[in-house]
Formats: structure tokens, sequence, C-alpha cells
């Protein structure tokens, strides 16, 4: 997930009107050309107060009343300067003659989208929808021919905008939340960001596909966040979840997936998105249970249960949750040639097997809100190799630690975390060697008004793994890659 939400505002939003269902509008709802005028409310977010917890929760988002729906639309813009160097500034060519430099100065923007709705019916039942657009930026170099990059306008002609999330959900205060559609597991409903602190950036990311990551070479800095929270890979397949009321500080949660992402991708004609389409049980159905893909997997199960208490003006928050899924099976000629987990030259078709994914993330947090202090840790670890993928059959387990520490005094939010991901890591060298990789961010926030925040952070990054080569992402011999980045964004939201 590129770019973790607003800090403090991952379960939060703004309000654009309610009224009550079967009846006109109110008047004082629509004003001349569709603005609304009102105070700021909170910022962004793909989740509101009313589901994030199993039950409706008082908060910035208005609670529906009996009757009422709650209508949302949030918007964010990001604006960062960044200055990169990384050990994969300079490269060789990968085909043909020359080597390349890149200008460690960027600039960079992107949107999102956030409308809603929440219901709750005379009856007392919630209910209600989100969902969550994106900018997709795209690159029309042609980078196999290494031809003139494209101008301006053809760099905007190839951005997009996609589906993140879009959920519905239903509901009581006494019986729970059921959560149905591309929505945040349980990870990330008990984690909104806090437990593996992502917020002290104003939600640039950091470690979750900050601006680091998203502005300079990949080689150097793109250590995937294994803990999982508000990461794209925990929310977005589709998935049924399941979150209860809370009992005496304690809430639980399940969800079930089928596949790793949209059963509407079994389509039965090609598009633009879909270039190998479902046409008869092959390797372009989403679904596929037997194939040549050892990478995918399946029946994706996650059960965990969350504490959260007061204890003479110290907030404690603990969660744990175990997670597995099953894998496709390999039928006939084993590995496809060129596909997952196949490299020419290194890898026999027959051989390369993985596990099914089998692992535990379980998190501890500690806020003392009269000095304004949180710290936190989240460890992840078991059979998975990154974030969310399987592991090789006889491949090392992973074992992933982030901490930080958070202070807030007003308008200013200051922080610092380090990570650190052991993993099998290239599969090809399994039983040979194993991937290290460690990240280390400090930075902070000034709300300078509502709405309006300005941040700066320095990032970290190292990366290690015997016989394998980061720059030219190969098994041929041991390259190392460091980088570091500092970055200034500024970031409204509404």
């Amino acid at each position: 997930m590129r770019k973790l939400l607003l800090a403090g505002a991952a379960i939060l939003g703004g309000t654009t009107g309610a009224w009550a269902q079967g009846e006109a509008a109110a008047p004082q709802a629509f004003q001349s050309q569709g603005m609304v005028a009102m105070p700021w409310a909170g910022g962004p977010a793909a989740n509101n107060n009313n589901n994030a917890f199993g039950a409706a929760q008082k908060g910035v988002n208005a609670v529906p009343t009996p009757g009422t729906v709650v209508i949302r639309l949030n918007g964010r813009v990001e604006v960062e300067v960044s200055a990169n160097f990384t050990s994969a500034d300079k490269a060789g060519a990968i085909t043909g003659g020359g080597s390349f430099k890149v200008n460690p100065i960027g600039i960079s923007s992107y949107m999102r989208l956030y409308p809603g709705v929440d219901g709750m019916a005379t009856n007392g039942l919630r209910y209600g929808a989100s969902i969550e657009l994106r900018e997709n930026v795209g690159n029309p170099n042609n980078a196999t021919a290494f031809t003139a990059a494209s101008s301006s306008s053809g760099y905007s002609s190839s951005e997009t905008v996609f589906v993140r999330r879009a959920f519905a959900y239903v509901g009581t205060d006494k019986l729970g939340i059921l959560r149905m559609g591309q929505t945040d597991g349980v990870i990330g409903l008990f984690d909104n960001g806090s437990y593996s602190t992502q917020g002290f950036d104003g939600g640039v990311g950091n470690f979750n596909g900050g601006a680091m990551q998203a502005s300079a070479p990949g080689a150097g800095v793109a250590i995937p966040f294994a803990w999982l929270s508000q990461a794209g890979a925990e929310y977005s397949n589709t998935k049924i979840v399941y979150l209860s009321p809370q009992f005496f500080g304690f809430d639980f949660g399940v969800q079930y997936a089928p596949n790793m992402g949209n059963s509407y991708s079994n389509s039965i004609g090609p598009s633009t998105l879909q270039a190998a389409p479902c046409l008869a049980a092959s390797a372009g159905c989403i679904a596929t249970t037997t194939g040549n893909d050892p990478t995918r997997w399946l029946n994706q199960v996650a059960v965990g249960a969350r504490y959260q208490g007061t204890f003479g003006g110290v907030n404690v928050g603990a969660f744990a949750v175990y997670e597995t899924a099953g894998k496709e099976q390999i039928n006939g000629g084993g590995i496809a040639a060129g596909g997952p987990g196949y490299v020419a030259g290194v890898t026999s078709n027959a051989v390369m097997r993985y596990d099914n994914l089998n692992f535990v993330n379980a998190a501890l947090k500690v806020e003392v809100p009269s000095v304004g202090l949180t710290w936190a840790i989240d460890y992840i670890g078991g059979a998975l190799n990154g974030q969310l993928s399987m592991r090789p059959t006889g491949g090392a387990p992973m074992n992933a630690v982030v901490t930080g520490l958070v202070y807030r005094n007003g308008p200013f939010v200051f922080g610092a975390e380090v990570g650190i991901v052991e993993s099998q890591g290239q599969a090809n060298l399994t039983k040979i060697s194993q991937r290290k990789e460690t990240e280390f961010a400090i930075g902070g926030t000034y709300n300078a008004a509502p709405g309006l925040a300005f941040v700066l952070e320095y990032m970290h990054t190292e990366r290690h793994q015997g016989q394998f080569d980061f720059v030219t992402n190969t098994p041929t011999g041991t390259r190392d890659v460091k980088g570091n980045g500092l970055t200034f964004a500024t970031i409204v939201t509404w």
C-alpha cells in the first residue's frame, strides 16, 4: 500500500450532510453550486468510527441516528519535495550500451478521494459503504528501446484513477459489524497505524510505501512492509470480515477470502484490465486451485483478539492475529518457465515448491496522554516471505519487528521508528542464504491549520542477502544496497 492515511484519522472522516430516510432533504444541506460550508472535521479516511471497532463509537464522524444517513466525501492532496540517494542511482544498461544516473531531487504529487455513507435504520440496524479512489501515476517512457522521454502531457495522460477499497457493512451495537468487499482484514482493522508507528509523518507513509520508496530507484529502498496494517496486500482482495462488540476491553475478529483478488476478474472476455480472461480453467483465472503457479495462495482465514484499556491515566492496547491460507497445487509440468519462482538457467521447473501461509502478528502500545508519548512494537513471523507472500519450501521463517516512539504537543507531532525484516528472500537461494533488511525513519508533522499539514522526514534503508545482486535483481553474486532520503511534504485534507 502505497502511503498511509493521515495520522490519527485513519478511522475517521468528515461529513457533508445527513437527512432522514424517506424524507425530503433538509434545505440547509444544499447550498449554492453544491457547496457546503462547515468546520474542518478531521480529514479523509477509508474507514470510519462506526465500523472500525465492531460497533458505533462517537468520534469526528457524525454517528447516524435512527432513520438517518450520513454522507461523506473526503479528499487528500499531497505534494512532496524529496532528495534520495541510493546504491541504485547509477547503473549500466540492461541491454545495449551506455550507463544511467538519476537526479536525486524530485517533486511528486497525488490525490485520493474517500466517498462513503453510514446509515441507521429505525430498528437500530447499522449499514453503509465506503470507497477509496487513488491516482495511479504511469510511465509512458519506452524503457526497452531507450527512446526519448514522453512529454509532460504524455505523463499526465498515462495517469488513471483506480479503486483501492470498496466495501459494504451491516451490523448492530450488540451483535457487531459484518464487512463485505474489498476491505481491510482483521490486522488492518485492529491497527489503524498506531501499533506499527505509521502516523507521525502525517500519513506520508515512511516504511509503508512512503515518499522515499515511491520516488527513489526501487532496488535500494523496496523493503516490503511486512507488518501488513494499512498495506494494499492486506486490504485489496475481496473478503468477509466480522468484528465483535467490545467486552470488558476485548473485541474479536475473523475474516475469510477465497482468493488473492476480486472474483469479477473471472471475466468471459478480454478488457484493458484483464489481459488473460478466464474463458476456461487456466492461469488467467483468479480462483485457480490447480495449475502451475506455486506462489498463488487461496482460502485465506484470519482470527484475532484485541484489548484496549486505561490504567492510572495510561492507555494500553494489544492484539494478536493468526492467519493461514492454502496454495495452488502444481499439476503436470511443474512451474511454468518465466513464471513466478522461475529463473532461467537457475531454476529447475520441477523443484520449486512453496508452503502454505501460516503466521502470527502481535503488537503492543502504551500511551501516556498527559505527556503526549506513545511507544509501540509490532511483530510478525512464521511461514511467509516478505509482504503476505508464501515461503519457499525449506526456506527460513520470517521474523520482522518494528518499534517506534511518538510525541505529540499541540499542533506538533514527532516520531522515530526502526524496522528489521529477516526472511528467506530470494527463493532460489533457499538453504544457501537468507535476507536481512533494516530501516530507520525520523521526522515530524506541523498541523498549521485545519486540514493543512507540513511534514519533514528522513529515512535510511539497508538490504543484504548473500549471493544476491539487488541492483540487477538476480542471484548472481552479492551486492548489497543502501538508501537515504529526505522529504518535505505539504498535505491538504478535507
